[in-house]
């Protein structure tokens, strides 16, 4: 399993299809992207925590699991959850969440921009 830490993220997310990646808000906040929507943030200064997109219903179980997911921090507590990667969260659970994160979004894409990025 991968390691969680900012390089293995940016390694991992640049191989996948579509994604783009910038400081749309600051100098900090790494910004990734699927079809120009967002699916994962977080601070490259001090990495703490990463927001991900989720299902409303999963996001709730999630929470109630594990104290390193809470609602998402800065975000619309139903579809975004903020994860601690030093936490209890395991690094398979991480990779899963963060695909899942890139799958919702690439999934609410017009399928005519889903064909132009190959999803």
């Amino acid at each position: 399993m991968h390691q969680v830490d900012p390089e293995t993220i940016d390694y991992i997310l640049s191989s996948w299809a579509g994604v783009t990646r910038g400081f749309p808000f600051d100098e900090k906040t790494l910004v990734y992207k699927v079809g120009g929507k967002i699916f994962a943030l977080f601070d490259v200064d001090n990495f703490e925590w990463i927001n991900l997109k989720c299902d409303p219903e999963r996001a709730v179980e999630l929470r109630e699991q594990y104290s390193g997911i809470r609602p998402g921090w800065h975000s619309n507590k139903v579809h975004w959850n903020t994860v601690e990667p030093e936490s209890d969260v395991e690094a398979g659970l991480f990779w899963d969440l963060l695909k899942h994160s890139y799958d919702l979004v690439a999934a609410s894409l017009s399928k005519k921009l889903r064909a132009e990025l190959n999803l």
